[in-house]
């Protein structure tokens, strides 16, 4: 398994300005400079004093307004949960970036990236700067990793046999395995797993979309597992 190059050096994946940061438009999201300039600047190593004197238009949540990259990273780590998500990547699926920002907000311990290693950011909506995204060549290399990190593989696909996600209960410590949008998992991935549940549907269209349902998944882990109380 290989990680990401880290964004904190400029001019690798993942530095470029993000949607939220192209202010363009009468109201940019975020905030000035700090109030009262440098005299009032709080004297913690967490803040970033380019972003004191300049501003935060940044996607991120009130709490880490003006904090270092570096600094938020660390404040997640301690409030990440021990759920992971994964999906097939065999055609760039534009879905992923989609995946990326809803893991972050529901605090996942990481995202995996199965296949091909890129994929489109854009929809990410630059919150892989701080979610931890992970590759593997293959379904093999990434039901290794999770037998040796003792997690639970749970693939989600509307499938023959799956159970209705409705009626589970999600494993604490898991993997939240998902396919490729249009062709769902692979036949190894759903052998591999140690369970296949659905999502009840009720429309005409065969399959809700892959980023949409693992956002269903993952809530359905925080609904049974999560201390709501941490919840901004």
């Amino acid at each position: 398994m290989s990680s990401p190059e880290d964004p904190d050096h400029p001019g690798e994946p993942g530095d470029e300005p993000g949607p939220t940061e192209w202010r363009t438009g009468p109201a940019p999201v975020g905030v000035g400079p700090w109030p009262g300039g440098p005299a009032a600047w709080p004297d913690d190593p967490r803040y970033d004093p380019e972003l004191l004197a300049g501003g935060d238009r940044r996607n991120v949540v009130d709490r880490y307004r003006y904090w270092r990259r570096a600094a938020i990273v660390a404040d997640l780590d301690r409030r990440r949960h021990p759920f992971h998500v994964a999906i097939e990547n065999l055609h760039h699926d534009a879905n992923i970036g989609t995946i990326v920002r809803t893991a972050n907000a529901f605090a996942a311990a990481a995202v995996h990236v199965v296949g091909r290693r890129r994929w489109n950011r854009r929809g990410a909506m630059v919150t892989d700067r701080y979610q931890h995204v992970h590759h593997h060549p293959d379904v093999a290399a990434l039901l290794s990793w999770a037998r040796g990190e003792d997690l639970a593989v749970v693939a989600v696909d509307n499938a023959p046999g799956a159970r209705p996600l409705e009626h589970a209960t999600l494993p604490r410590r898991c993997v939240l395995l998902f396919g490729q949008e249009g062709v769902g998992l692979t036949p190894e991935a759903a052998a591999g797993a140690d369970t296949v549940l659905s999502i009840a549907q009720f429309g005409s269209t065969r399959s809700i979309n892959a980023g949409v349902a693992a956002g269903i998944a993952m809530h359905a882990w925080v609904r049974a597992h999560a201390d709501l109380d941490g919840a901004w």
